[in-house]
């Protein structure tokens, strides 16, 4: 066996630790930024419904409620739908119906720290012709 076999016999376990401390944190750190934009969307799309629900006629901000909390827990935990705030306000001089929800995503990893997530949903009010 030559010289330089033998001083590079035993190298793979070191490498491959040396890898492993690069790749891991990145990993959970690509699967942490997929978690945030999933639950951040999921309660985009979630405040939107529950704005146009709301928006008819005949609804008013508890519909908006209802329905997003419905959109939540079909798609996310119910945790998420704790926070859902629905009211009636005045955008540019429209009745408008707003729909706000927010909630912590939790870290993936051993540390790190929570991200706090906010998503707004408006809907423009059904006006009797």
């Amino acid at each position: 066996m030559p010289a330089r076999a033998r001083r590079e016999r035993g190298a793979a376990v070191p490498e491959f630790v040396l890898v492993v401390l690069v790749l891991v944190p990145l990993v959970l750190g690509i699967a942490q930024v997929a978690l945030v934009l999933h639950v951040r969307n999921t309660m985009v799309a979630a405040a939107s419904d529950g704005a146009r629900s709301a928006a008819m006629l005949d609804a008013g901000p508890d519909a908006a409620r209802q329905r997003a909390r419905d959109v939540i827990r079909t798609t996310l935990a119910d945790r998420y739908a704790a926070s859902v705030v629905a009211r009636e306000s005045v955008i540019n001089g429209l009745d408008v119906i707003e729909v706000r929800i927010s909630g912590d995503i939790p870290p993936l990893g051993l540390w790190g720290p929570g991200v706090s997530v906010e998503a707004v949903g408006h809907a423009v009010r059904q006006e009797e012709p």
